[in-house]
């Protein structure tokens, strides 16, 4: 894929990652590494205590996705649809068809109704999965291209949302300007919108403040910044341990704009779960979580694979909640 390697941060550029047998792509973009200040100070409007206290983090480079995962690349996995093309084409299967197909095989049951609740496919971003599913989905999509994505930590995705300020949004505090760059809950007829719709953040991201929020990597604990105060904080990533909450990011069209913030943090919890009919409870859905999605990254330096186990791909407990 043109353009998809790079041998260092200067020489990063944008590329189009496309996904075999589809006519998905996914369009990354590079996020040159620094430091910023993470979290919220105490006088910004609408800060809760759990954005507190600001901390330096040091932030290596990567490549996130212009967008929300849409429709589109997330059924091709969620339906195997990439493999009823390859069978309705006669074409034969690739040596990355097969990496990939331990992936496939472990992913979603078919869901009990319309994920999208009729607001909408082609080019909406795609909602109600779990953090597990959205994991999943990056494993599956790092076999299937050779290249190795992931969901963002939570520091990873306040610094690309930020895009160099320091504001309460990235285009700065003014909150009648919401509307020009955000899906909220104010502008959004209680629906989702398709991706690349608002204005983009100072970095070229869209939706990075609302649409639908976003899985990241992180457990979500309230005092977690707390343990970084005084200190420069180099990649961190809270690593999950109970099944409730997750931390999601950037807010929603079902979401007040306070929400929206850069700093806002939000845990998941079992309530998302509700509607679920299945006994046991589904991993792979969140069937009241209308409001939720995710984006991908892929890091420049990919890590190896003790890395990747000892850290960033690091098993997960799934329906047993560790504090029961």
């Amino acid at each position: 894929v043109k353009n998809s390697e790079a041998a260092s941060e200067r020489l990063m550029k944008p590329y189009d990652e496309l996904i075999e047998h589809s006519r998905a792509k996914i369009t990354m973009l590079p996020i040159r590494g620094g430091e910023f200040l993470m979290g919220s100070p105490q006088t910004e409007a609408g800060r809760e205590q759990d954005e507190g206290p600001q901390h330096t983090v040091k932030i290596s480079p990567f490549w996130m996705a212009e967008c929300e995962i849409t429709w589109n690349a997330y059924e091709i996995w969620m339906s195997d649809l990439d493999i009823l093309r390859r069978e309705v084409n006669g074409t034969k299967q690739t040596i990355r068809d097969k990496l990939a197909e331990p992936f496939q095989i472990s992913k979603p049951t078919d869901p009990y109704t319309d994920m999208t609740f009729g607001m909408g496919k082609r080019s909406y971003p795609a909602i109600c999965m779990t953090q597990h599913a959205a994991r999943t989905f990056c494993h599956w999509l790092s076999a299937k291209t050779g290249r190795y994505y992931r969901l963002p930590t939570e520091a990873e995705w306040e610094y690309a949302c930020r895009a160099g300020t320091k504001t309460a949004y990235s285009f700065g505090d003014d909150i009648d300007q919401l509307g020009d760059y955000a899906w909220h809950y104010e502008n959004s007829n209680e629906v989702y919108s398709k991706v690349r719709t608002k204005k983009p953040n100072p970095w070229g991201l869209y939706d990075m403040h609302g649409n639908v929020a976003e899985w990241v990597l992180d457990q979500h604990e309230a005092d977690t910044y707390s343990s970084f105060n005084g200190k420069t904080a180099s990649n961190p990533l809270r690593i999950l341990l109970k099944l409730f909450p997750r931390v999601v990011r950037g807010g929603s069209w079902d979401d007040d704009p306070e929400l929206l913030r850069s700093a806002a943090r939000v845990g998941s919890n079992e309530d998302w779960k509700i509607q679920d009919p299945q006994e046991p409870q589904s991993i792979w859905y969140h069937t009241d979580a209308l409001h939720v999605g995710f984006r991908i990254i892929r890091p420049l330096v990919s890590p190896s694979k003790a890395e990747r186990t000892a850290k960033w791909d690091k098993s997960e407990p799934l329906q047993i909640d560790l504090e029961k």
